[in-house]
């Protein structure tokens, strides 16, 4: 047909391009990347050398901050050496791509009276090196979150700041070689805030934070940003759920234009739920929830399948002997309709790893 993408076959004729999708998709065998006791997890994909990256918590090394760079073949995943980044201890942890083979890494530093910090990772080969830590925020912080804004360069770290009143932050950062400075620290509420995760809408240019808002009952809410230079502003932020201090991470559905998070419905009976949200201006709107687990779940997380236009939810699936489960979704509009698929046994893991999308 006219206007049909057409390729050059192996016997010199043309055939059309066709691509086959599917709700089911399949998946390998786990691979062990550590032999000890690991806690919390987040990975990243790195599209300059088609490698991931997992950061985590080695627990059996006195908590210190550990990373290691995976190579997927097929369904299955090898893996390079473990390399510390922080010997002071960290918890939690949070993982962003940043481009040119780079990767920076927010977490609070134990060993430095809790303060934020953050790094730049290199990736080379099978292996990653890393440059100085730098403090961003020398107050103690909680639920160090980091998202980067590819249109004007910048990474955004989201926190809740000990040092004043507990309130939702944010700050830019500016990745420069092995190093990375900070400017503009913003808070966002003025409530205490728990479990903040900024996503980037590569459409609209905007950073969009899900958090639990403590001067809202604790009841999820939203809030879009914009960043300009060294700084950050916001709009007025926006009630998507009544499930209480609860983690919501959220995607960018480039296809759609649209902001996806995913979350335990802790007013539904703890059910796995995703909802569906679109951005004017400054602002956020949202459709109607939708369950894709109709049981407890813990841990959710979510990415998106560019290839195929799916979102991807993980978790641990209480109404399935706490197997890791995961769902692909279809946005349509305001709404999104999701399938389950199991990919684990039975599970004792105390949080899945952000799931990542890597383009094959």
């Amino acid at each position: 047909a006219n206007g049909a993408t057409v390729i050059i076959k192996t016997d010199g004729t043309v055939g059309i391009v066709t691509l086959t999708t599917s709700n089911t998709p399949s998946v390998g065998t786990p691979s062990v990347f550590a032999s000890a006791s690991t806690e919390r997890l987040s990975a990243a994909y790195d599209t300059t050398n088609n490698k991931v990256v997992i950061a985590f918590k080695d627990a059996a090394n006195s908590d210190r901050g550990t990373a290691i760079v995976g190579t997927v073949s097929g369904t299955s995943i090898s893996f390079g050496s473990e390399v510390v980044f922080e010997t002071g201890g960290t918890d939690p942890i949070s993982i962003k791509f940043v481009g040119s083979g780079k990767v920076v890494i927010a977490y609070k530093d134990l060993g430095n009276s809790q303060h934020g910090t953050a790094v730049v990772g290199t990736i080379s080969g099978t292996s990653i090196s890393f440059g100085t830590p730098v403090v961003y925020n020398a107050s103690e912080v909680n639920y160090p979150s980091v998202a980067y804004d590819s249109n004007s360069d910048k990474v955004v770290i989201c926190y809740q700041d000990n040092g004043n009143s507990n309130r939702g932050t944010a700050i830019i950062g500016t990745v420069s070689g092995t190093s990375i400075s900070f400017a503009g620290e913003t808070a966002f509420d003025s409530s205490t805030v728990y479990y903040p995760i900024p996503v980037f809408d590569s459409t609209n240019n905007k950073i969009v934070i899900s958090y639990s808002d403590g001067g809202d009952s604790n009841y999820g809410n939203a809030i879009v940003g914009t960043v300009s230079g060294n700084s950050i502003s916001f709009g007025s932020q926006t009630r998507f759920t009544t499930a209480t201090y609860q983690m919501h991470p959220g995607v960018h559905d480039s296809a759609n234009n649209k902001i996806v998070f995913a979350y335990k419905d802790t007013a539904n009976s703890n059910y796995g739920t995703a909802i569906v949200g679109t951005i004017s201006g400054t602002s956020i709107s949202f459709g109607t929830a939708v369950v894709f687990e109709s049981a407890s779940i813990t841990f959710p997380h979510i990415a998106f399948d560019s290839s195929n236009n799916k979102v991807v939810t993980s978790c641990i699936d209480g109404g399935n002997s706490s197997k890791g489960t995961a769902s692909v979704g279809t946005v349509s509009g305001t709404s999104i309709s999701l399938s389950l698929i199991h990919i684990s046994e039975p599970t004792r893991l105390g949080m899945i790893s952000y799931a990542v999308f890597c383009l094959k």
